[in-house]
């Protein structure tokens, strides 16, 4: 009986551990693409503005085997950068973390002197930057069909 109790125990987290694993499957094959910025507020009231009121255009690329590049136009000029991303999972939200290969001034972040930027998902197609914690803007990024 004991053995059948752990038997039993056994397949259930194996089941377990293939349905998370899915679960980031799923969600890494849905972030691949183009994410755009759709909408921006700063901290003071009425300060949202939304496409070509930004004050800048930004879209993340993000490609399947976990590197993307960051593209902003602002007053005509087009600024890049690039890196690496990775999904955590925390247990009050997923977020998704830009690690860049050199610091760059596009890069929007509390982590001072670090090259890298984190978002949260609203759900499967928006992005919120953290940016808005340490009194940078908030940004909504869409993902572009």
């Amino acid at each position: 009986m004991k053995k059948q109790i752990l038997f039993l125990m056994i397949i259930g987290i194996l089941c377990s551990c293939n349905k998370n694993n899915d679960d980031d499957i799923n969600l890494k094959t849905e972030i691949i693409g183009n994410w755009k910025l759709t909408q921006m507020s700063g901290n003071f009231p009425n300060s949202e503005t939304k496409g070509i009121e930004m004050e800048w255009q930004e879209s993340y690329f993000l490609n399947a085997n976990g590197t993307f590049k960051k593209y902003r136009e602002r007053n005509g000029v087009i600024t890049e950068a690039s890196g690496t991303y990775n999904l955590v999972n925390s247990s009050t939200e997923n977020l998704i973390e830009f690690v860049y290969q050199n610091q760059n001034e596009i890069i929007g972040s509390c982590y001072f002197g670090i090259p890298k930027e984190e978002m949260r998902f609203q759900s499967n197609n928006i992005l919120f930057s953290n940016w808005e914690q340490c009194d940078g803007p908030s940004l909504k990024y869409e993902k572009i069909k």
